[in-house]
């Protein structure tokens, strides 16, 4: 098993450790997400290393050192909400992140990598000799805030979460843009994901929230 330091467990999107927290925006729309290029290259760095760790033969335990600098901005040291997608040869090789969580948000992302690298129930576990074909995105959330007219959703824009019985769903906004879907199209999937007909987010109780996101990808970065 891959160790890393103090990091706990991820959860996938549907599943549904505790209920989503929510924080009240400017007319009720998510707050965008603030995050400096240092900050965001040091993740894509952490995401890195931790993901060529957990695919080595045997696993290892990564090492942070190179990645980390012993003085980090302060947006990696507070709490955060993140997923970590990889992709290889553009298609989708697993998808995994951690909605609750009290840790840091650089160990948030070294947690999310392991899982997305190992854990994704769609894939099969990340290998070595895959790790240099793959592109890492990282994306860091902001608080999630409830939709309370689905007219004001902003497909590309925000990302989507319901909510119902136990259940959770969620779709990043770059899922609008990469298929093409409107507004509706992101509830019904959303929806979906959860484990839902697809328009439970019309019954009054289902929790549909919305969030926006500050994302960081590796072929931004070797433009």
């Amino acid at each position: 098993m891959t160790a890393t330091p103090t990091a706990t467990p991820t959860a996938t999107p549907t599943e549904t450790p505790t209920e989503t927290p929510t924080t009240p925006a400017i007319e009720g729309l998510p707050l965008p997400v603030a995050l400096t290029p240092e900050a965001g290259a040091i993740l894509l760095r952490l995401a890195r290393a931790v993901v060529a760790a957990t695919a080595s033969d045997p696993p290892r335990t990564a090492d942070l050192a190179g990645a980390l600098p012993p003085d980090p901005p302060t947006v990696l040291l507070a709490s955060a909400a993140a997923f970590v997608t990889l992709h290889q040869d553009g298609e989708l090789r697993g998808c995994v992140g951690c909605l609750a969580t009290d840790e840091p948000l650089w160990e948030t992302v070294v947690s999310a990598a392991v899982s997305a690298a190992s854990r994704d129930p769609r894939f099969t576990p990340v290998t070595e000799p895959e790790v240099p074909s793959l592109t890492i995105d990282v994306s860091v959330l902001g608080p999630a805030v409830p939709l309370g007219d689905p007219a004001a959703f902003r497909p590309g824009l925000d990302g989507i979460i319901v909510e119902r019985g136990g259940r959770r769903g969620l779709l990043l906004p770059e899922v609008a843009t990469d298929q093409g879907w409107g507004t509706r199209e992101m509830l019904e999937m959303t929806c979906r994901k959860a484990g839902l007909g697809r328009d439970a987010w019309r019954d009054p109780g289902t929790r549909v929230l919305v969030f926006r996101t500050a994302r960081v990808s590796e072929t931004d970065a070797s433009r």
